[in-house]
């Protein structure tokens, strides 16, 4: 049996760092394939099909963001019951959280392929780039059950501790997509990398699901156990959903911003693309600790040990706030750079705007560790609803500054809408954290008393 970590006892610190360094290594490989997409197709097609790949940003974000919090909050009763050591109980929500999974699959699916060109003239995509930006989201969306399938499997095996297994399917998925890229982007164009990304993302799936299906006996259903059950199901979607609707509602915010932006123009577009990409990549340690907080909560919880979250919050607090200075130096001094890298040819332009939006984010990269690591504890806690009303505080602030200040401020003010993001979420996060985890820890010691 591959081994598993159980975070109830022992020093904080170690079990933090232990899960969280795959974590991070796979979310660097899957930004990295993102990421290279956007570099081969500006690299090979030029400015304008970087600009059709940037438009779709926002909008790829809504709908993948739903897949991912989905799936992450299946993991939540898996990781508490795993953390109280009902096996019994674990397996069952695993059995349910599969076929919860492909109904979800179907519905989002087919909703988001009949709505895609509706979404994409709403969002104000420019004419010169719109046929690009169709051709390259609606091949994405296709993946969408490959999408969930990949990461259902990985948050159960997170959920049980072991944050390596699925780096290593990343690590293939990504050396699998950049092949396919360089083969497909030149008879293909736009399309070669959209399908170069979905067929990456199905075989980390599919080597997922037989992996963990051999190596950890624990989560084979027993007889009794693979029914479909209405209320796992419903304890599922009710985690579930709450975290895809907070990746959802926080992304509504972006496609206001990212309209607002394709309303400057194609340089503007293509500039926050690439700037994008690269604050999305030096972002991923902040995913990383999310995730972490999510299952160090919810096994925590799961074994009535709430006295070590906070300890375990100040931990990855500390982590991030070292990445955040290290991260802001690099980008201040070399974003621009970078932003060379999705170019065919020099654009001084695009370079000095791209670095700019670096430069406003990363001044703010410590919100966003406190923002994914409190929010994420929250979930783990079982609190997934709360997440919503930071999501919906997130969508607020990029929406003001989308509708109101870039019409005045023109692009700069865009490079704020992140930060302004970050600021509403994070003062309704702390103060939520802090009563949450006094009344959990009320909980134990009324018990304890009983």
């Amino acid at each position: 049996m591959a081994k598993t970590n159980n975070m109830t006892t022992g020093s904080p610190a170690k079990h933090i760092l232990r899960f969280a360094v795959p974590l991070l290594l796979g979310n660097l490989f899957q930004q990295f394939y993102n990421m290279v997409d956007a570099v081969i197709i500006g690299q090979n097609l030029g400015t304008s099909a970087l600009a059709s790949v940037g438009a779709t940003g926002a909008i790829c974000f809504m709908i993948i963001g739903l897949c991912l919090g989905i799936c992450a909050g299946f993991g939540i009763p898996v990781a508490q019951r795993f953390g109280a050591k009902d096996y019994p109980e674990m397996r069952r929500y695993i059995v349910n959280s599969v076929w919860t999974a492909i109904a979800l699959s179907v519905v989002i699916t087919t909703t988001v392929l009949l709505l895609c060109d509706d979404i994409l003239q709403a969002m104000n995509t420019p004419a010169d780039i719109y046929d690009g930006s169709y051709t390259y989201v609606s091949i994405l969306f296709l993946g969408i059950p490959l999408t969930i399938m990949y990461n259902m499997c990985a948050s159960v095996v997170r959920a049980m501790g072991d944050s390596k297994t699925p780096l290593y399917f990343l690590i293939i998925s990504s050396l699998l997509n950049i092949i396919l890229d360089l083969i497909l982007v030149k008879p293909f164009g736009i399309a070669g990398p959209a399908w170069a990304t979905v067929i990456s993302q199905g075989v980390s799936g599919v080597l997922c699901l037989i992996y963990m299906w051999k190596r950890f006996p624990i989560i084979r259903p027993q007889p009794g156990e693979r029914g479909i059950s209405l209320p796992h199901m419903g304890r599922l979607l009710l985690q579930g959903l709450p975290m895809g609707m907070q990746y959802s509602i926080t992304a509504i915010g972006s496609v206001i911003l990212q309209t607002a932006v394709n309303g400057l123009g194609l340089d503007y577009v293509a500039a926050m693309s690439a700037g994008a990409k690269l604050s999305m990549f030096f972002g991923c340690p902040y995913e990383a600790l999310g995730n972490t907080a999510a299952t160090y909560a919810g096994q925590n919880i799961g074994a009535g040990r709430p006295d070590r979250i906070g300890r375990g919050l100040r931990v990855m607090l500390l982590y991030g706030l070292i990445y955040s200075i290290l991260a802001a130096v690099v980008l201040f001094a070399f974003g621009g750079t970078l932003s060379r890298l999705f170019m065919d040819q020099p654009d001084p332009f695009v370079e000095e705007h791209a670095h700019m939006l670096l430069m406003y984010n990363s001044a703010f990269y410590f919100l966003l560790a406190v923002v994914n690591t409190v929010r994420f504890m929250i979930q783990g806690m079982g609190y997934s609803i709360l997440a919503i009303a930071a999501g919906v505080l997130e969508m607020i602030a990029r929406a003001f500054v989308g509708f109101v200040l870039v019409d005045e401020f023109g692009y700069p003010a865009a490079c704020m809408g992140n930060p302004a993001a970050w600021i509403a979420a994070d003062v309704f996060l702390v103060i939520a954290f802090a009563l949450i985890l006094r009344r959990e820890k009320q909980k134990v010691a009324i018990r304890g008393d009983g």
